[in-house]
């Protein structure tokens, strides 16, 4: 079961890991849709920017034409002007009258010319501001073209990092799987030889159940008819009313006693584990000792958890030596089990213990709540805690009162009828499985809680550490308490049986009639050792008692060691979650080592510029380490006695035959009870399986989705990249064109300015000689 345990542990950390991953996926692909977004707003723009440039271009076109326009008109004016001096000079014998018509026309060629120019100028301005905003634009777009390179790279390096995440724990799975196939078909081919075996078990069980039915009734008929036994001296312990001793009643107690013992060795460690979790969880959260002090109600909540040991050792103790308390030799019921109510007494005081740290639980976490990183569904997990605490605590309560009980009878006699018996007992039964539910819910709740707390910002690992080892107890508890159950509601019948009752009547037995019983046993015992002489025709009586003797001596020698093979491997299973236990122990103490070691260097560095600043500065330090506690283990010691019940060689041939019987029913029963549970395991090993294969192909189908997703934007990122490169080579090219225009322009504008000069020079010397005639 701890292996299941601890599949169950990494199942539950791979399905946390991959709801992890899946959220980061999501954010990743949040950030693939605004940079789209983005990459869509920036084609805009650039589109934009293109219509803009088209217009500047189509502006300098027109601009260009209008200066060729302009350069033919000023030429046309220079021919006019040429054609109008040639003229003047011919008709220099003219009037005055063509002298000023000549001046006007003049005089509206400078105007022209002057508007000309100062047009240029202004075409000039315009051109030389539509460069400087064109090179601030590009100077932005190039800024911009950086840092969509930057995050393409950014958002590059996570997806690979998550694919490698991913890989690894496809890995993992596909060995977990493997390694569980290998596993379930091992435990395949067990039940197999366990059918065999039981089938083989069957057919031997027929036969001496023929042949000893047989022997019963040939018995049977020689005890009715010559062999009676009547105590003529007391009428009250004659054959009618004194009870014989039940053997198999005897056995069937001490298997269940062991079996019980088992379980509340498994319930006791879980119970220690949740208390010491819970310590190290106080001094860590909502505050950690290491760097504030925690609240004087949690250092009093983490005092009475500390001391949790002292009530929880002695329930296993207490029912060690009830355990011990029963042999064959004794007479087990209620009213002579005395080691009961030694038991009760430390339930009792435990369950006084959980009451006095539920007010102490139900703060603590009331102060979580109040806490400023606690979100409503923390709360809402926490107040659901806060129930299935008083719940578990109630049904404590219930479980002392029933077990105070059944402890009643072994104090004070005639205390409670056998139908009351009953009654307690089977709600008992029921109590057991409410303590279950409950601890069932409260186990479900604090994962819930674990799962909300992993997603704050201020989580630590020494608290995600802590988290997990409570939780695994959780899970040990929630386990051996269903054991528990199950096992009280399965052995029902044989608690609520009488196997001890006079013949003929329902009367209890009480303590007298007990020992009287077991004097009787004796006596006879004594009686057929004292027979010397054999009966004719019969096996000798030393014989037969050396044959029961080494029957029962092999037969106890075979359940000592099965017991001791049992016992061996709970002791395995124990002290492997010890190992578990103080390995995570261990690996807390490093951690805390690592801290303090840091804190004491800079704790010294202090010291030192203190003693170098101001020798009467000394700092202090203060740190919290976590105690563990340690657990004895405590093996039973089993001690069988023999013993022989006989009335008469014939009688003694009978036990050896019921001893037989009882030997088969037993070992038939032992076979069926490693069949069903091997049964069960394969029936359990073959639903993970099925489990894990749903998961792995869960897992591949997300795999393959967010492989596609990752290559739809790798695409996606090479096509922005390929659309970026082409955006900058034709912004590179048409600014080339725009520098060629713009050196075209530069000239066409100097020629025309040395034109424009040269006709000015030349009407100023043509206004002069005009002045001059």
């Amino acid at each position: 079961m701890a292996n299941v345990t601890d599949l169950q542990t990494k199942y539950s950390k791979l399905a946390q890991e991959y709801s992890k991953l899946r959220a980061q996926n999501q954010v990743l692909k949040k950030a693939v849709v605004d940079e789209q977004a983005s990459s869509a707003s920036l084609k805009e723009q650039l589109k934009q920017r293109d219509q803009s440039l088209r217009k500047q271009e189509q502006e300098m076109d027109s601009l260009s034409f209008r200066n060729q326009q302009l350069a033919k008109r000023v030429e046309l004016l220079q021919e006019e002007l040429a054609a109008s001096e040639a003229k003047g000079k011919k008709g220099k014998t003219k009037g005055d009258s063509p002298s000023q018509h000549g001046q006007q026309t003049q005089s509206v060629f400078d105007e022209d010319l002057q508007k000309k120019i100062e047009e240029n100028e202004r075409l000039h301005i315009q051109f030389y501001e539509a460069d400087e905003q064109h090179k601030r634009q590009e100077a932005e777009l190039r800024a911009q073209l950086d840092e969509l390179e930057k995050d393409s790279e950014q958002h590059q390096a996570v997806v690979d990092g998550l694919t490698t995440k991913y890989m690894a724990t496809i890995e993992r799975l596909q060995s977990d799987k493997a390694r569980l196939e290998v596993k379930a078909q091992t435990l395949e081919r067990e039940a197999k030889e366990c059918r065999m075996r039981t089938d083989e078990c069957q057919q031997q069980l027929r036969q001496c159940q023929s042949e000893l039915n047989k022997q019963v009734k040939q018995s049977s008929s020689v005890i009715q008819e010559k062999v009676p036994f009547n105590d003529t001296k007391f009428s009250d312990y004659n054959s009618l009313n004194v009870p014989p001793h039940n053997r198999r009643h005897q056995l069937k107690a001490r298997d269940v006693a062991g079996q019980a013992l088992s379980f509340i060795q498994d319930l006791i460690a879980a119970l220690l584990n949740f208390h010491s979790y819970t310590e190290q969880r106080v001094h860590i959260y909502p505050r950690d000792s290491s760097i504030e002090p925690i609240s004087p109600l949690n250092q009093k909540f983490s005092q009475y958890l500390h001391e949790n040991a002292a009530y929880v050792r002695p329930l296993e103790d207490s029912f060690l030596q009830l355990h011990q308390s029963i042999t064959e030799d004794t007479v087990t019921v209620l009213e002579t089990v005395v080691k009961l109510k030694s038991f009760a007494d430390n339930f009792c005081s435990y369950t006084h213990f959980l009451q006095k740290i539920l007010p102490y639980q139900l703060k603590s976490l009331e102060e979580e709540c109040e806490a400023s990183l606690c979100t409503a569904a923390l709360t809402v997990k926490n107040q659901e805690l806060q129930t299935d605490m008083k719940r578990v605590t109630s049904v404590f309560e219930k479980l002392q009162n029933y077990i105070n009980l059944l402890a009643l009878p072994s104090v004070q006699q005639d205390a409670m009828p056998l139908s009351s018996t009953s009654a307690v007992f089977t709600q008992l039964a029921a109590c057991l499985h409410s303590l279950h539910d409950a601890i069932k819910e409260m186990s479900k709740h604090y994962n819930q809680k674990a799962g909300l707390e992993k997603e704050l910002p201020t989580i630590t690992q020494k608290l995600s550490t802590t988290t997990e080892c409570l939780l695994g107890s959780l899970g040990s508890l929630t386990s051996s308490t269903g054991k528990i159950a199950t096992f009280f509601s399965n052995n029902l019948d044989f608690f609520t049986s009488s196997g001890y009752s006079p013949r003929g009547s329902t009367v209890t037995l009480n303590p007298l009639q007990a020992e009287t019983m077991l004097a009787n046993k004796k006596k006879a015992a004594a009686y057929i050792h004292a027979i010397k002489k054999p009966r004719p025709q019969s096996v000798p009586h030393r014989e037969a008692l050396s044959n029961r003797r080494i029957l029962t001596s092999s037969t106890e020698s075979r359940e000592g060691l099965t017991q001791q093979v049992q016992q061996s491997q709970e002791k395995i299973a124990r002290l492997e979650q010890e190992k578990e236990h103080w390995l995570l122990e261990a690996q807390l103490g490093k951690v805390r080592l690592e801290k303090e070691n840091q804190r004491i260097g800079d704790l010294e560095a202090q010291l030192a510029a203190a003693l170098g600043g101001s020798p009467n500065s000394q700092p202090a330090a203060t740190s919290t380490l976590a105690q563990s506690h340690e657990e004895a283990e405590a093996e039973p010691k089993a001690a069988v006695k023999e013993t022989t019940l006989c009335t008469s060689l014939v009688g003694d041939e009978e036990s050896r035959e019921q001893l037989i019987k009882t030997h088969y029913m037993t070992r038939v029963g032992e076979l069926t009870t490693q069949l069903q549970i091997s049964d069960s395991k394969s029936v359990h090993f073959h639903s993970e399986c099925r489990a894990l294969a749903k998961r792995l192909a869960i897992a591949e189908k997300s795999r393959e989705t967010l492989s596609e997703e990752v290559k739809m934007a790798n695409q996606n990122i090479t096509r922005l990249q390929d659309e970026l490169t082409t955006t900058k080579r034709s912004y590179e090219d048409q600014l080339s064109m725009m520098s060629d225009h713009l050196c075209s322009m530069n000239e066409t504008l100097t020629k025309q300015r040395e034109e424009i000069d040269t006709l000015k020079l030349g009407n100023k010397g043509n206004a002069k000689k005009n002045k001059g005639r």
